[in-house]
């Protein structure tokens, strides 16, 4: 087999289709559910609840992720990922009969369960197929699955709500029958067989420190206050139990998250990297399509495309990024998508002052086109340093880190929001709103000069000229 046929046309074609229908069924759960939230509310009621629907998914999946990944370089990337698809599947089977919001809520833990699987193994079973060369590429094609859900997800949501909301869920039964089917066929691992001493102890430690941890960080200023008995006991107990953790690893014997790794600068920093594009994405994809419906008054679908250039330009950035990481190295690479990422948010704060569709979605592909050279490449330069046994969880780690940004990027923008409207009549929302988005950018583009200083302290490396080379 040529290694040097990226893509469809090799004997890995059908594994790629694979991963991106896996890749998929994540994308489009986290944009198809949105635009259904009133139907489900009107018939199953619990308006006050339907944040979990969210929020729980979210846990779920982020504490899982660095517990799967270990598994991964232990039992195969195999094995974990037909789980997490079972799972994925299973959770949206039950979601499509939930009877209550309670339920339903619960069934979307399930769902987490399963993409906490499914999202970090797609990429790294890319990781163990493709070549450095080829694997910018190939999580091009991976990335592009995320821009089609961008559209695709909002307008199944519509049309699903018209004559039932279940069919959000169902939709994934086939798509998890098909991507089980082709892993199953197509995917085959050379797994050395040895004894393994699972970190259980370690892993219940890192579920239950990271769910309170998140938990806290999700709920504060929303359900409790942030100085209040509630928020103080969760975010005790998350950092206590998390230093618990800490000490357990350190005297396992197989860790199910190697401290060790981060003690060496390229997986610290690219670490770091990926906390930023998780604030940064979340910040831009909660606030923005609110602010354009407010202040310009246009429509739903108008918004949602509009944030779609940011998705569309991720995908080609990272496609074409594998010439310039081969030609000047990651860091290089990083640097220059970081700095693009710079100046799109600063674009973005402009455009806030005298809001367009054009001037948004032009900052919003020069954000997308910024993060395909930084988000891809960073995690790819990681991967490349370690070998098959640590890949899964370097890439989980990196994945985990991403989560992490996002959970935090939650909590901070929506106290500098909740901050900016409190007290604020209805004659001034959308100007007090504007203020608030407003300040929101500005966080996302100190966080975003963060990742500039991270990239920065990466360590130099040589260019890859190498097609042929692997990790």
């Amino acid at each position: 087999m040529d290694r040097a046929d990226v893509g469809f046309r090799s004997e890995r074609g059908p594994v790629l289709v694979a991963l991106m229908v896996t890749t998929g069924l994540v994308a489009i759960d986290s944009t198809i559910l949105a635009t259904a939230v009133p139907t489900i509310v009107r018939e199953l009621g619990g308006f006050s609840s339907f944040p979990w629907l969210f929020s729980l998914y979210l846990l779920t999946q982020a504490v899982s992720v660095p517990i799967y990944s270990k598994l991964a370089d232990t039992w195969g990337r195999k094995p974990v990922v037909l789980i997490g698809i079972a799972l994925f599947g299973l959770g949206s089977l039950l979601c499509g009969f939930a009877w209550s919001m309670p339920a339903l809520i619960a069934f979307r833990a399930v769902q987490g369960l399963g993409a906490g699987a499914v999202q970090p193994m797609a990429v790294t079973i890319a990781g163990d197929i493709y070549t450095v060369a080829e694997r910018a590429k190939v999580q091009g094609y991976i990335a592009s699955v995320w821009g089609i859900s961008s559209v695709v997800g909002p307008t199944l949501g519509g049309v699903f709500s018209l004559f039932s909301w279940r069919w959000i869920f169902f939709v994934n039964i086939p798509l998890c029958l098909l991507a089980a089917w082709l892993l199953w066929r197509r995917l085959h691992e050379d797994i050395e067989r040895r004894e393994h001493r699972i970190d259980w102890a370690g892993g219940a430690l890192l579920t239950a420190s990271v769910s309170l941890l998140i938990l806290g960080i999700l709920e504060g200023g929303n359900e409790w206050a942030w100085v209040s008995v509630p928020s103080l006991a969760v975010l005790g107990a998350g950092l206590v139990l998390l230093v618990v953790f800490l000490v357990v690893e350190q005297r396992a014997d197989e860790p199910v998250l190697p401290l060790r790794l981060l003690s060496r600068r390229l997986l610290a920093t690219t670490a770091a990297i990926s906390v930023g594009v998780g604030v940064v994405l979340i910040g831009l994809t909660s606030y923005i399509p609110s602010f354009l419906e407010a202040i310009l008054g246009v429509s739903p679908l108008q918004s949602g495309l509009t944030l779609a250039l940011l998705t569309i330009g991720w995908p080609i950035a990272a496609s074409q990024s594998g010439r310039i990481y081969l030609r000047h190295g990651f860091r290089f690479t990083a640097l220059l998508g970081t700095v693009i990422v710079v100046v799109g948010c600063v674009a973005l704060l402009v455009a806030a002052q005298d809001p367009s569709l054009w001037a948004v979605g032009g900052a919003c592909l020069v954000v997308g086109l910024g993060m395909g050279l930084t988000a891809s490449p960073t995690l790819i330069a990681a991967q490349s340093s370690v070998d098959w046994g640590e890949r899964g969880v370097v890439t989980g780690a990196n994945m985990f880190a991403r989560s992490m940004g996002s959970a935090v990027g939650v909590a901070v923008m929506g106290a500098i929001v909740n901050a900016a409207l409190r007290g604020v009549d209805g004659d001034t929302h959308p100007a007090a709103l504007q203020v608030a988005v407003r300040d929101a950018l500005v966080a996302v583009l100190v966080v975003a000069v963060l990742m500039i200083v991270a990239a920065v302290a990466m360590p130099r490396d040589r260019p890859t000229t190498d097609a042929a080379r692997t990790a």
